[in-house]
């Protein structure tokens, strides 16, 4: 009997699972880059990652939990912005800043979205992948309340054993667009 035990081994340790979770995590973050068309590994498709079912489905609440994560942190940095100040680090006007109140407020209002940074590399252990997160990810879901991935079953297994495979994507980049047909007008033309 399992008597609470939540959650698949899928044949690993505690360790290596965790460290899988979190690279798989990083790889779908990943995935939303700028890259090159030269470089190597580009994605096929951003926002998209072919795993197996099983991993798809233990992956996507993490993949969620980031999302919300860095949403709530966004919220903090944009209070921010008009306590900041334009002059150049280390200039006098710069330093007479850091030296008064309102450095301590935009301290205060930044403070949120520097926690939820540090709790989302936490999770997933790569830098590139927090900012790709904070910066391109979290701003394009802010107005929806969650759902933020689809896992969608591939037909055709994995060759070497079988696995049933499937696609974890973020929802909203490639939606199906369907378009309601037009009414037939029945009128009849006055010649």
């Amino acid at each position: 009997m399992r008597h609470r035990r939540k959650g698949r081994v899928l044949g690993r340790n505690s360790s290596h699972r965790k460290a899988l979770f979190a690279n798989m995590v990083s790889a779908i973050f990943l995935t939303e880059r700028e890259t090159t068309e030269l470089e190597p590994n580009a994605p096929k498709v951003p926002g998209r990652i072919i795993t197996t079912l099983e991993k798809a489905k233990e992956i996507r609440p993490m993949v969620e939990k980031c999302i919300t994560i860095a949403m709530k942190g966004l919220a903090g940095e944009a209070g921010a912005v008009e306590f900041e100040t334009k002059a150049e680090r280390g200039t006098e006007e710069w330093k007479a800043w850091r030296k008064s109140d309102t450095w301590r407020k935009w301290a205060d209002a930044r403070s949120p979205g520097i926690t939820a940074r540090r709790r989302v590399y936490a999770m997933i252990r790569d830098k590139q992948a927090v900012d790709v997160l904070f910066n391109r990810i979290a701003p394009r879901f802010t107005t929806r309340p969650g759902g933020y991935t689809r896992i969608m079953r591939l037909s055709k297994p994995r060759l070497g054993d079988n696995g049933t495979r499937a696609i974890l994507e973020f929802v909203g980049k490639n939606d199906r667009v369907t378009k309601k047909a037009t009414k037939p007008s029945f009128e009849v033309a006055a010649t």
